[in-house]
């Protein structure tokens, strides 16, 4: 719940810092539209002239963000179940169209002066300043808009972003077209007179190269394409995460500012629900320490038992039948399989629709695996809630006699302590640690636990149930 509440807040204040961003960018295209107009008309420069198509074409371009960028940050509602972030990708086409029509124009009047028609440019002190000036408020707008879309991975804020990066490298190239015209009409050249269409082609080429690329991966939003890379890197964060056997599917989408992840992965089988959620919510960190604003979907499907352990494949049948169940075992005897296990019901049940339930499951488990021959079927209330019981002291002080003769004659057995009897209606539960050989497997411990178990329980009638807890010599008593 807190990660939820600190993601909410997040998501709350974004909309403002990059409302705030695209606005400036409003207001600096208004500014340097108006001054390079002025100064175009002035001067007859098509490159300055090309420059305020190209401020007036930022001017549209930062109102359309503007609008873009309010509109995104709207949560998803009935009718936009995943959000408003397509109308960040909608605006990026729509602003590099607008850079590509205008790069047409300027093209096609640079040949017509290159080919038809001289035009007098008066390159001016007022021209070199309008652009110098153009130049460093551009870096600065620039700069703030690639910042934040970087931060929101906006597209909306980047196409901004680009309008006002290729006019600082159009702005130079028109300052040097000036400079050759002024340096050819001092020295009585005439071919510096070209340099200021040349100049508009230059920027009307790198309009196109940089507007073509940004256009494509709007584009590619638009039509739900996946983020180059992508689902590559989110597999690669995925797959080495503890409890993920394997990534089935990785589907990603981009939407605004936001990335939509759906995953299928294969988990092991017959683990808890708890252990699936588990390890779904440790892919969903995982994916958003790169991808903070991810919304992500985990899929987990179960990992096929093998054939050979026909144990695996008996819980994993009951496990889709919906039935609960432990304690598993299967074992051949004259070339008959059989299963055993219990199934626990709800202890509100009456002894019929128990025993309907457990002939249920011995019909599927016969039905899915043919090569098991007979299915024993032990019923066991399932226990939810918690039981009242007391202390057992004449009980515990017997076990605790018992216990101290079955250490001494047990192997692998160093020391017994902490345990507790307690009593439940007529039966005793007992609980104690016991210290074992570290050098032991698991299959030993098990074995060994077990046998004191059994002796502990044909030494009273009374004990139902012992729960031993091993653990290696050398180890914390507290673990």
């Amino acid at each position: 719940m807190v990660a939820l509440s600190r993601g909410t807040k997040a998501a709350a204040t974004l909309p403002a810092e990059k409302q705030s961003v695209a606005f400036g960018s409003v207001v600096a295209a208004c500014f340097l539209t108006a001054a390079k107009l002025i100064v175009g008309v002035l001067t007859g420069s098509l490159g300055m002239l090309s420059e305020a198509a190209h401020s007036g074409l930022d001017l549209v371009a930062t109102v359309v963000t503007y609008l873009s960028v309010r509109a995104s940050g709207r949560p998803a509602d009935q009718t936009h179940q995943f959000g408003h972030g397509k109308v960040e990708n909608l605006s990026a086409f729509v602003e590099t169209t607008l850079l590509l029509l205008t790069s047409a124009w300027i093209v096609l009047e640079a040949v017509r002066r290159l080919v038809f028609h001289d035009v007098h440019v008066d390159p001016s002190p007022w021209a070199f300043g309008v652009l110098l000036l153009s130049i460093i408020v551009n870096a600065g707008r620039a700069r703030a808009l690639s910042q934040v879309a970087k931060k929101y991975n906006s597209q909306a804020l980047e196409a901004d972003a680009l309008h006002f990066s290729i006019d600082i490298y159009s702005s130079i190239a028109v300052i040097v077209g000036l400079v050759l015209i002024y340096i050819g009409r001092r020295t009585q050249q005439t071919w510096p007179e070209y340099a200021d269409p040349l100049a508009a082609l230059v920027v009307a080429g790198i309009s196109v190269y940089i507007g073509t690329r940004l256009g494509n991966r709007s584009v590619g939003a638009l039509l739900d394409a996946a983020p180059e890379g992508a689902s590559e890197r989110i597999a690669g964060m995925v797959s080495p995460i503890p409890g993920v056997l394997h990534v089935d599917r990785t589907r990603v989408r981009q939407s605004g500012d936001k990335l939509f992840v759906d995953l299928q992965l294969t988990l092991e089988s017959n683990i808890p629900f708890e252990h699936a959620q588990s390890v779904a919510d440790t892919v969903k960190s995982r994916i958003r320490e790169s991808y903070p604003t991810a919304d992500i979907v985990v899929d987990a499907v179960p990992h096929l038992p093998s054939a050979t352990d026909l144990g695996e494949q008996v819980r994993s049948v009951a496990h889709r039948g919906n039935f609960q169940v432990h304690d598993v075992s299967v074992v051949e005897v004259h070339g008959r399989v059989t299963a055993n296990l219990d199934v626990e019901v709800d202890p509100a049940l009456g002894l019929v629709e128990a025993h309907e339930r457990a002939t249920a499951l011995e019909s599927l488990i016969k039905r899915e695996l043919p090569e098991i021959q007979d299915v024993n079927v032990h019923i066991e209330p399932l226990r939810r809630n918690v039981v009242a019981a007391e202390v057992a002291a004449s009980e515990q002080a017997d076990t605790e006699k018992t216990l101290l003769a079955i250490v001494q004659d047990t192997p692998g057995v160093v020391d017994c302590h902490s345990l507790e009897a307690h009593r439940l209606r007529d039966d005793v539960l007992v609980t104690v640690h016991c210290t074992l050989q570290p050098g032991l497997s698991v299959e030993q411990a098990h074995d060994i636990t077990e046998e004191m178990e059994l002796r502990l329980r044909q030494a009273s009638s009374r004990i139902t149930q012992v729960n031993i807890h091993a653990e290696p010599k050398g180890a914390d008593d507290g673990a």
